[in-house]
């Protein structure tokens, strides 16, 4: 992990897979490379293969690739971040095969062999041992580079038949492309447990981990299927499944995709972060276009009706990983409350490790921004493995793994989300759960024509009601600068609005590097009240609801051990602003939608601490945007 480009041409690619490259960047990196054949653009330089490493920004390695002349017509680059070994020059990618016994005098010669790959290698340390024992020498920390000594070792005049070979051996995940010092116009990619696709030109072929790579070079597309094979050549390409098998054109469609760039304008704003928090009253308004009522349809699937799905289901498992799963935490209490339908949320990491009780009459709702994220699909295909077929997703990437694999789907219209912290995402990703809500609940009676309509009214109302909430950014920045000061604190929040506490600790957590935690506010009294001093800022959700007077008693227990309190209240709750109490008004009380109100507070008073601290807001240490490996 974490961004794949690769290229077969009669040009120079570089500047292609460079600019790749810098459209994935948002989705976070800690080192970058590239490796060309420098024989494919008509025998320039030695003729073998070449490759640029750093651990730097794309920009940098840019600068490198132009001042080592780096040319070739078929290559492979790749932005990195770590799983196995440090973010150093020797673990960045591609990595290279000098066969058995040979170690690399020229660390910018790539040998036989040069490769990319996301994913993690589990057997790797099994296969390492045996090609050691082989005489090959080993130049990184990476499970990365065992792929290239096998491919090599098993190596006999056809790079395909290699791959295809090597990929027998491989247990794990992984996205991989592959070139040969001896074939200068081919390369190779194989896929299980991580995307890629196919990007068809004319004369040329393209493979990345992301159509977004691929922006401007090309809008045919075509999505590889799990166990995929695919051999890049001038003028044509071929897919085989993970027998060898050729597949027909018709079972891998091309599919014209129109990719964003990730290097949109950042306009008036510092960061991507901010400028997508800003971006919700418009990317709400876009998920909610168009419907006019709540129909079962508004989720059908390309040949699965949702009306026939949901007269089946009676029980509702929600699967996320992350920030998609805190909204999947709040769609719970819609759904019991609003549907009257049990439903179970797990932590995707969790649930394909542990004996579960599968229930067939149970829809399975899978939550995620990209639709590739690794442990949200792996928990998918074992529900589905243990007989629950009914199955839904909320995403924002029409042309995603998760969509193309669930029955049904609401697509959010969120737009790219380039910074590594989830803002729009995750509130268009709350408008989707609410329509599945209001859908089930009509299904099951539970809801009157009159409430639907005052509900779809509410939602229709959100937008203008966001662009209030962006109005207390003056406010947030005030409490920036005191958070920025700090190294813990505390997020509270009952019933709806609890999963949203915990949703702004992450955030605070995530881009400040505060550390952060979220409690029901009942809890505290059971363990956390042990924490509470002057120096540890208290953070409360409080709208107006059923709750708000145990939430006021809540309040109390921490003034009277010395904590400050930070609350974002509703107007009418009558909480005051007094000595170690401050308050910030909400425009209004949003009823059972105040969740999708109340997170844009969080998020702000995250970023202005974040910027407050100077990190890198859009790229925070150690994470990535979309988490391709368990």
């Amino acid at each position: 992990m974490c961004g794949i480009v690769g290229a077969v041409s009669t040009r120079n690619i570089v500047p292609i897979l460079v600019q790749g490259l810098q459209r994935l960047e948002y989705r976070g990196y800690d080192s970058c490379g590239v490796a060309v054949h420098e024989a494919s653009l008509g025998g320039t330089g030695a003729g073998g293969l070449r490759r640029a490493r750093s651990t730097a920004r794309v920009a940098e390695l840019a600068a490198q690739v132009e001042h080592e002349h780096l040319q070739g017509a078929t290559g492979i680059a790749h932005t990195r971040w770590a799983t196995h070994g440090a973010p150093a020059v020797s673990n960045a990618h591609p990595h290279a095969s000098h066969g058995p016994g040979a170690a690399p005098t020229d660390i910018t010669r790539a040998g036989h062999v040069a490769l990319v790959h996301n994913g993690i290698i589990e057997n790797y340390e099994a296969l390492r041992a045996r090609l050691q024992s082989r005489g090959y020498q080993f130049a990184s920390q990476t499970d990365t580079e065992v792929i290239a000594h096998l491919i090599d070792s098993l190596y006999d005049g056809d790079l395909f038949a290699a791959v295809r070979a090597a990929t027998q051996e491989l247990r794990g995940a992984y996205a991989i492309a592959v070139i040969h010092k001896d074939e200068p116009h081919r390369v190779v990619g194989a896929r299980a447990g991580s995307p890629l696709v196919l990007g068809v030109g004319q004369g040329e072929h393209f493979l990345a981990s992301d159509a977004m790579a691929l922006a401007g070079v090309t809008d045919q597309i075509v999505y590889l299927e799990e166990g995929d094979l695919v051999d890049l050549q001038l003028g044509r390409y071929w897919i085989a499944d993970r027998t060898g098998r050729p597949l027909a054109p018709e079972q891998r469609p091309v599919r014209t995709v129109q990719a964003h760039s990730g290097a949109a304008e950042l306009g008036p704003y510092r960061h991507y972060m901010q400028k997508e928090i800003f971006e919700q009253p418009r990317a709400i308004a876009d998920t909610l276009d168009g419907i006019e009522a709540v129909v079962p349809e508004l989720f059908d699937g390309a040949h699965t009706a949702a009306w026939r799905v949901f007269k089946e289901i009676d029980r509702v498992l929600i699967l996320a990983c992350g920030t998609s799963y805190y909204s999947g935490c709040t769609a719970r209490y819609w759904l019991e409350e609003m549907a009257g339908i049990p439903t179970q949320v797990e932590v995707a990491s969790e649930y394909r490790y542990r004996t579960s009780v599968p229930d067939a009459r149970t829809l399975v709702v899978a939550i995620s921004q990209s639709g590739e994220t690794a442990d949200t699909l792996a928990a998918l295909r074992h529900a589905q493995g243990l007989g629950m077929r009914h199955t839904l997703t909320i995403c924002n990437v029409a042309t995603s793994a998760m969509v193309r694999e669930c029955e049904l789907a609401y697509v959010t219209r969120a737009g790219v989300e380039i910074g590594v912290a989830s803002t729009k995402a995750f509130t268009t990703q709350l408008a989707g759960l609410f329509l599945l809500t209001l859908a089930l609940a009509q299904g099951k009676g539970r809801i009157t024509p009159e409430q639907e309509a005052a509900h779809l009214t509410a939602m229709r109302h959100l937008p203008v009601a966001l662009q209030a909430v962006l109005a207390l950014e003056p406010q947030l920045i005030g409490w920036a600068e005191e958070f920025a000061k700090k190294e813990n604190a505390l997020f509270l929040g009952r019933g709806l609005h609890y999963p949203i506490a915990l949703e702004g600790a992450l955030k605070l957590k995530e881009i400040s590097y505060i550390h952060a935690e979220a409690y029901p506010a009942g809890e505290l009294k059971h363990g956390p009240l042990a924490l509470v001093t002057s120096s540890m800022p208290v953070v409360a959700v409080a709208p107006h609801d059923a709750l708000l007077e145990k939430l006021k008693s809540n309040l109390q227990e921490v003034r009277a051990r010395g904590g400050v309190l930070y609350v974002l209240a509703d107007a009418d709750t009558h909480i005051e602003t007094s000595d170690g109490i401050h308050v910030i008004r909400m425009p209004e009380h949003y009823g059972q939608l105040s969740p999708i109100l109340h997170v844009v507070p969080l998020q702000l008073l995250a970023y202005h601490t974040a910027c407050a601290r100077g990190t890198d807001v859009d790229k925070p240490r150690n994470l990535a945007k979309s988490v391709t490996v368990e």
